[in-house]
C-alpha cells in the first residue's frame, strides 16, 4: 500500500548513482596515469567493482535501514567499527567539498578572464560551501531535478571532452605515445600508481542508494538492477572522458587539478564551448555534493542516534526528517578547512586542492574496509534471513573474491599517502599530517560518543539474528 509520499522513479535511482559515483574532477588524476589507466580500469572493474557490487546489493536489498554502510558494519562488527567508519564516511565529506571550493575562483577565472585576491577566493570558496548546505537540507525525493539534471550535465560534459580528444587527435595527432606497450601497468612509476587510489575512488558511492530506501517505490528490485546499469554506464563515461584527455594532454603534463578544464583548453582555447563546458562542470560539482549529502547525512545521524557519533550530528531534526545538525556541521568544518590556505606554506597553500582532495579519498577508502569483514559475518550470523539478491561466490571462493578488494584498498591507501620518492615528500607529507591528525580526533570522537550509550552492541549474533525474525514476522501477521 503507498504511504502517500513522492517516490524516487528507477530512472532517478539510475541518475543519483550516477550524479554520486561520477566525479568529473576525479578524471584528470585517473588521465595522469597514462594509456595504461585503460589496463588499471579494466582490472579494477574486474576484481574491484564487479565483488564490492554485489557485496552492496547483498546487503543493500536484505537489510532495510536509511543507514547503510553504518548498519551493516556495526551490525557484522558492533560498536566499534560502526563508531570508525561512520567518522571516516563523515570526515571525508566536508574535506572534499572544501577541496571542490577551492577550484571554483579559478575556473571562474578562466571563464572571465580575470585572477581574484585571496579574499575574493575565500569569499567564492564560502559561497559555495554555504550553497551546498542549503541544498542538502531538501530531501532527496524532492531533489529529482538536481540528480536527474546534475547526472544528465556530468554524462554531457564527459561525452564532449571524449569527442573532442578523437577530433582533436585526429586533427593534430595523439599528445601521447600510442604504442601497445604503454597500455601494459608499470609497476615502477610511483608517481602513477599514486593515483590509483582515483579510479577505486571513482567506484565508491553505490551504497548512497542503500539510504533512500524509503523513498524508493521498489528497493528490493530498483537497487541491484541500478548497481548493475549504473556501474557499467559509469565505467564507460570514465574510459571515454579519460581517452578524451590523453588524447590532448602529454600524460606527464596533466595537472591532477584542473587536467579535464586544461585539455578542453587545449583543444578549443578560451572559445565560447570552452567557457559553456567550464560553467557546466562547476555546476556537476554543486550536484555531486547535493547527492552524497543524502548518505553522508544520514550515516551521521543514525550513528549518533546510537551514540557512535556526537549528538549534534542527530540534532535540529527538520519536519521532512532531514538531519540538519550533521549538514550544519559538514558546512562548518569545511569552511574552517579552506583556512588552510592562509598557512604560508607554499606546499599547503598552492596543493591545497589536491592535499585536501587526496586525503578525503584515503578516508573513504578506509571507510570500505571493515565492511567485506562484516558481511562474512552477517551471512554467518544471520543465514536464515531471506536474501533477494546473493553473492554469486561461495565457501573459500567467496573469501578470496572479498579479500582481494580489501587488498586493493589498503594498496591504494598506501599509495596514496606514502611518498615513494624525494620529489613526493612535499606533497605528501601534509596530507599524512592531517590523515593522522584526523584519525586521532576520530578515536576520541568514538570514546567520547560511546559515553551516551548503556551498553556497547557487539553485533549480530545468531540468537539476536533469530529474535529479530521473529520479530519481523510477528509485526508482519499484525499488519
Amino acid at each position: 500500500m503507498s504511504d502517500g509520499k513522492k517516490k524516487l522513479s528507477f530512472l532517478t535511482v539510475i541518475s543519483t548513482i550516477i550524479c554520486v559515483v561520477f566525479v568529473c574532477e576525479a578524471a584528470a588524476p585517473a588521465a595522469a596515469i597514462g594509456n595504461q589507466q585503460f589496463f588499471w580500469w579494466i582490472f579494477l572493474i574486474l576484481t574491484f567493482l564487479l565483488p564490492y557490487g554485489m557485496v552492496v546489493a547483498e546487503l543493500g536489498t536484505t537489510y532495510d535501514g536509511d543507514g547503510g554502510i553504518y548498519d551493516w558494519v556495526r551490525d557484522g562488527l558492533g560498536d566499534k567499527w560502526g563508531a570508525r567508519i561512520s567518522y571516516y564516511y563523515w570526515v571525508n565529506y566536508p574535506l572534499w567539498i572544501a577541496s571542490l571550493a577551492t577550484m571554483f575562483p579559478d575556473i571562474l577565472g578562466m571563464v572571465f578572464g580575470v585572477e581574484f585576491n585571496i579574499v575574493a577566493k575565500m569569499g567564492i570558496e564560502l559561497a559555495f560551501v554555504w550553497i551546498v548546505y542549503l541544498m542538502g537540507r531538501s530531501k532527496a525525493a524532492d531533489s529529482e531535478w538536481v540528480l536527474n539534471g546534475g547526472a544528465l550535465i556530468k554524462v554531457a560534459v564527459a561525452i564532449i571532452v571524449g569527442a573532442l580528444g578523437i577530433w582533436f587527435a585526429m586533427e593534430n595527432g595523439f599528445a601521447n605515445d600510442m604504442s601497445a606497450t604503454t597500455f601494459l601497468p608499470e609497476l615502477t612509476n610511483t608517481n602513477a600508481l599514486g593515483y590509483l587510489s582515483i579510479i577505486i575512488f571513482n567506484f565508491m558511492g553505490f551504497e548512497v542508494i542503500c539510504t533512500m530506501t524509503d523513498d524508493m517505490a521498489d528497493p528490493a528490485k530498483d537497487i541491484p538492477k541500478a548497481i548493475i546499469v549504473g556501474g557499467l554506464s559509469i565505467a564507460v563515461i570514465y574510459l571515454f572522458a579519460g581517452f578524451g584527455i590523453g588524447a590532448a594532454v602529454p600524460a606527464d603534463s596533466i595537472d591532477p587539478d584542473y587536467g579535464m578544464i586544461v585539455a578542453v583548453q587545449t583543444m578549443v582555447g578560451n572559445s565560447m564551448l570552452f567557457k559553456v563546458i567550464c560553467i557546466a562542470f562547476l555546476i556537476t560539482l554543486f550536484a555531486n555534493m547535493a547527492a552524497w549529502s543524502f548518505g553522508v547525512n544520514s550515516v551521521a545521524r543514525y550513528a549518533a542516534e546510537h551514540g557512535n557519533m556526537p549528538k549534534v550530528f542527530a540534532s535540529m531534526i527538520s519536519k521532512d526528517d532531514m538531519p540538519n545538525g550533521a549538514n550544519l556541521v559538514n558546512a562548518v568544518v569545511a569552511s574552517l578547512v579552506l583556512c588552510l590556505q592562509l598557512v604560508p606554506i607554499d606546499a599547503i597553500s598552492n596543493g591545497v586542492f589536491w592535499m585536501l582532495f587526496g586525503t578525503s579519498v584515503v578516508f573513504l577508502l578506509l571507510t570500505y574496509i571493515p565492511m567485506f569483514p562484516a558481511f562474512l559475518n552477517l551471512r554467518k550470523n544471520d543465514p536464515n534471513r531471506e536474501r533477494i539478491f546473493k553473492f554469486p561466490f561461495k565457501g573459500a571462493m567467496m573469501k578470496v573474491m572479498l579479500a582481494i578488494p580489501c587488498i586493493e584498498l589498503i594498496l591504494a591507501i598506501v599509495a596514496t599517502l606514502v611518498p615513494f620518492s624525494a620529489d613526493e615528500f612535499g606533497d605528501k607529507i601534509p596530507m599524512i599530517v592531517i590523515f593522522i591528525v584526523l584519525v586521532l580526533i576520530g578515536e576520541v570522537v568514538r570514546i567520547v560518543s560511546a559515553k551516551g550509550r548503556k551498553e556497547e552492541y557487539k553485533g549480530l549474533t545468531p540468537e539476536l539474528a533469530a529474535q529479530r525474525l521473529a520479530e519481523e514476522a510477528e509485526a508482519g501477521d499484525e499488519e
